[in-house]
């Protein structure tokens, strides 16, 4: 617990679009080159490809961070033109990640640890869940001296008392922030209410989470709603004005999800980066340098949970194309629209 305790609080990073080429140190022969098209910032990364080139010595490694919409575009259309597209993908939208493997776009691997792998994290040997985050709030701490909504009605009362501005992703920008909206509407009977509640005290989306951090950090929002709790937890430990909630009421926990694609130039090396970030050693890495807490800790020891039954974990699953329906994602989107326009 403890450990995990410290990874979720002390994680930040910007989605951005970017490219960095790590190499390894110069030896012969060399043994190939990784492609990896990713969502998780380069510098964040670094630790992750430093262990496996040190590992794997003589391998050089292309990391390419990305957008998640961007690296799902990439993989179909390089693949679709008869090229060859990156070794691994690891994702933070879930539902892309899936799209990808159940549209044949991905293939499955042997993974040593696979077979102890939990089943609502692994999708046929082809789609792994590596990690456990939660949506959490988070609050600027002088506008709740008393402390912060701990549920989504405290929430709720609390702006029709008069509470502050609060922030939340732009769902037809952010692929995370879209997931996590859409399990709220499975969760809770009352999301469209508190949404139009929201509006009415000037909501504020954002494509991405370290927007809304910056602004609830220094008092410009008074909380942030629904944000990877990942991407928020480093930023406690350095704002003194800000904190992190898990909502009581039930938290949702999505995960980043590894493949490896079918049009892989090298899928030996991309099922060999795979089976080290799988593997026990690769996992205590994502703990403890990429700061992400890793699916073998366990979805149970969360810290901030009132008990286990609140988590609300998103399984690797064909159930996650519901969330790409266009139909559905345009009902969905007409909501959050009317919920945010003027008297919603």
């Amino acid at each position: 617990m403890r450990a995990l305790l410290a990874a979720l609080l002390a994680l930040a990073c910007t989605p951005a679009v970017a490219e960095a080429v790590l190499h390894a140190a110069p030896r012969q022969p060399q043994d190939g080159r990784l492609v990896i098209y990713s969502t998780l910032d380069a510098p964040v990364a670094a630790p992750l490809i430093a262990a496996f080139q040190q590992a794997n010595p003589g391998t050089a490694v292309q990391y390419e961070d990305l957008l998640a919409g961007e690296i799902a575009a990439r993989v179909v259309a390089e693949t679709d033109a008869g090229e060859a597209t990156a070794d691994f993908v690891f994702s933070s939208a879930m539902d892309q990640q899936m799209k990808l493997a159940n549209d044949g776009y991905a293939q499955p691997v042997t993974v040593p640890d696979a077979a102890r792998w939990p089943s609502w994290a692994n999708w046929r040997d082809t789609a792994f869940a590596l990690t456990v985050e939660p949506a959490v709030m988070v609050w600027h701490r002088p506008s709740f001296p008393d402390g912060p909504p701990p549920s989504r009605q405290a929430l709720a009362d609390w702006l029709r008392s008069g509470g502050g501005r609060v922030g939340t992703y732009d769902i037809e920008r952010s692929a995370v922030g879209f997931l996590f909206l859409a399990r709220d509407n499975e969760h809770f009977p009352d999301i469209w209410p508190l949404i139009a509640t929201m509006a009415d005290a000037g909501l504020e989306t954002f494509p991405t989470s370290q927007e809304v951090i910056d602004r609830v950090a220094d008092g410009r929002l008074a909380l942030g709603y629904n944000i990877l709790g990942s991407y928020a937890a480093e930023q406690v430990e350095r704002h003194p004005d800000l904190g992190l909630v898990l909502p009581r009421d039930y938290t949702v926990v999505v995960s980043r999800v590894a493949l490896v694609p079918r049009a892989a130039r090298s899928p030996d090396l991309g099922a060999r980066f795979l089976a080290f970030l799988m593997a026990p050693e690769g996992q205590r890495l994502l703990s403890e340098r990429a700061r992400l807490p890793p699916v073998l800790s366990g979805a149970d020891d969360l810290p901030l949970a009132a008990s286990p039954r609140q988590l609300r974990p998103v399984p690797v699953s064909p159930g996650l194309l519901v969330y790409l329906d266009q139909q559905k994602r345009a009902r969905l989107i007409a909501r959050w629209r009317a919920a945010t326009s003027p008297g919603g």
